[in-house]
This record gives C-alpha cells, sequence and structure tokens, in this order.
C-alpha cells in the first residue's frame, strides 16, 4: 500500500516526460519539413518561382512555378533518362516557365552522353541567351552550326547572340545565313526583321533596304507570334505608322501574349528612333519595356542592353 502512490507518481511523471519528448521530436521534424517547403510555396503565393538572374539593371528575375507539363516532362524523363527528345521536351517546358536555369542543367547533362547532338547545343545556347549569358551562347549555337550547317535555328540564335553584345556586323551575317535557309513565309518574316535592325544598326542603311523588298505585299504569317513582326517590317517599309503599329500595353501580370506583343513592336520602334537620332524617345520606350514580366523575350533583352549602353 505505501508503494501505490509512489508508483502512481512514477508513472504519471514517467508518461509525461515520455509524450513531451515525442511532441518536441514531432515539432522539429515538422519544422524541417516546412522549411524545405517554404521557398517554393512563397514563390507560388508571390506570383514566382526560384530566382535566375540579376540583370544588368539590378533587377531580380524569376522563374514561373512548375506546372502540369515539367512535371510531366519530368517524369516521363526520368522513365527514360538516356532520351534526347524527352530531355528537349523537358528543357523546353522548363523554358515556358522561365526555369532558364533548369534548362540549361537539364541540357547539360544529357550532352554527357549525347555530345555531338546540334539540337542539344541548340537548345542549350538558345536558354544562355536569356540569362544573358552571351559568351556561352555564342559557344554552343557556333557548335551547333558546325554539326548541323543547314541548321536554321542554329544560325538565327547565334545572330542574336552577337546582336545583344552590339556585333551587328557579325549578327548581320548570321540572320543572313539563316535567312538564306528559310523555307516559310513565317522564316523569311522572322530573319529578314531582325536582318534588317542589324544592317541598321551597323549603318548598312542601304543594304537593309534590300532586305525588305523580299517582303512584299502578298507575305502573310501563319505563326500568330510573327503578326508583330510583319507588322514591324510594314513599320519599316513605311507603310505604317509608329502609332499604328504600337500595341496597347499588356493589361496585367497574366497577360503574356499582350505583353510579348508590346515588348517586341516597342522595342522595334525603338530601335528605330534610335538610328533615326532619336534617343530619347527611344530610351523612353525600351523603360516601358523592361518595366514588364516577360524578362526572356527578345524585346526585353535588346530594350535592358541599350539602357546598359547608355549608361556606360
Amino acid at each position: 500500500m505505501s508503494g501505490t502512490p509512489m508508483d502512481g507518481a512514477r508513472c504519471s511523471l514517467g508518461w509525461s516526460w515520455e509524450f513531451w519528448v515525442r511532441f518536441g521530436l514531432y515539432l522539429f521534424i515538422a519544422s524541417c519539413s516546412l522549411a524545405t517547403q517554404l521557398p517554393s510555396q512563397i514563390g507560388t503565393e508571390n506570383g514566382h518561382g526560384a530566382l535566375e538572374l540579376t540583370s544588368g539593371l539590378g533587377r531580380k528575375l524569376y522563374a514561373l512555378p512548375d506546372d502540369k507539363s515539367v512535371i510531366d516532362a519530368r517524369e516521363s524523363l526520368v522513365a527514360d533518362p538516356k532520351s534526347v527528345e524527352r530531355v528537349l521536351q523537358l528543357s523546353k517546358a522548363e523554358a515556358a516557365r522561365r526555369q532558364y536555369r533548369e534548362a540549361v542543367a537539364t541540357t547539360t547533362e544529357a550532352l554527357a552522353f549525347a555530345p555531338k547532338n546540334p539540337d542539344l547545343y541548340l537548345e542549350r545556347g538558345h536558354r544562355e541567351l536569356g540569362l544573358r549569358e552571351f559568351k556561352p551562347a555564342m559557344d554552343d549555337l557556333e557548335h551547333a552550326t558546325r554539326l548541323a550547317p543547314e541548321m536554321l535555328d542554329a544560325h538565327y540564335h547565334l545572330g542574336l547572340a552577337h546582336y545583344f553584345l552590339g556585333e551587328f556586323d557579325e549578327a548581320a551575317a548570321s540572320f543572313e545565313r539563316a535567312r538564306a535557309l528559310a523555307k516559310s513565309s513565317d522564316s523569311l518574316i522572322d530573319c529578314s526583321n531582325w536582318l534588317y535592325v542589324s544592317l541598321r544598326r551597323a549603318g548598312k542603311e542601304q543594304e537593309a533596304a534590300q532586305v525588305l523588298t523580299r517582303i512584299t505585299p502578298d507575305i502573310k504569317n501563319t505563326e500568330p507570334h510573327l503578326y508583330f513582326y510583319l507588322r514591324l517590317l510594314r513599320f519599316y517599309q513605311g507603310q505604317l505608322t509608329a502609332e499604328a503599329v504600337l500595341p496597347p500595353p499588356p493589361t496585367g501580370p497574366e497577360d503574356l501574349e499582350g505583353e510579348l506583343a508590346f515588348d517586341t513592336v516597342s522595342y522595334g520602334v525603338g530601335n528605330w528612333r534610335l538610328y533615326h537620332h532619336n534617343r530619347s524617345e527611344a530610351v523612353g520606350l525600351f523603360r516601358k519595356v523592361v518595366k514588364g514580366e516577360a524578362w526572356n523575350s527578345w524585346g526585353f533583352i535588346g530594350s535592358e542592353q541599350e539602357l546598359l549602353r547608355g549608361e556606360k
């Protein structure tokens, strides 16, 4: 009897100690789990994913969170990790979510087992351009052109690498090679736009005017995004005014198509004003472009580079 109360006390105290140890362990595990999930959850709540780069203008540029296409492509690659086709599918899905560092890593891993595949060099070079890594992009894209001299996209993106570095003569040479490989009106429109602006920036006005002679009234686009390049070419030909060609600003961060159109045309018109010695109005357009979210668009990158050149 004398031992009963003490035994009861010991039992009660023992249960309390064990409960709190287990409870503390549970909290520790839960907090660790939350810590691993928090960055992606915060990114999703803020509408973006990982930090991809800080621009030369000092702005932090973010990816978008994974969507179903990224998740599905990742699972597909796990099932067949040596498939170049599935690697490219994942890289392009990542790039569509502005996950450019992830896309570069995806293609880099594939180049370890497929080092002579031109599509992988093209894909990696394309994404390096978006990361403003113009020299590495140039190396990859030159490699792609050596492996596949008839690959239009490799010459085209190589032209962009030169262009963003301010190497306008070299850019024009690459775009000329790309245009010579064009087999559709869409490719002709796309290459002609960049060939024209490269020649104008290189000070070769007469050669640039010759580029426009192939953009006849019957030329039509089939790819919707190239509608804006075609309208820019009509603007360069004098058939449209700047006021007529400039689209309205995007309605908000979710208006991706509207922003792509705005960036593309605003940069084109700003460029036009640059080589017509109206830098102040050009800079005004470039500043509007770099306030947007589509930091991987060529119009955004071109505007950013021009603003950086103006600061030097």
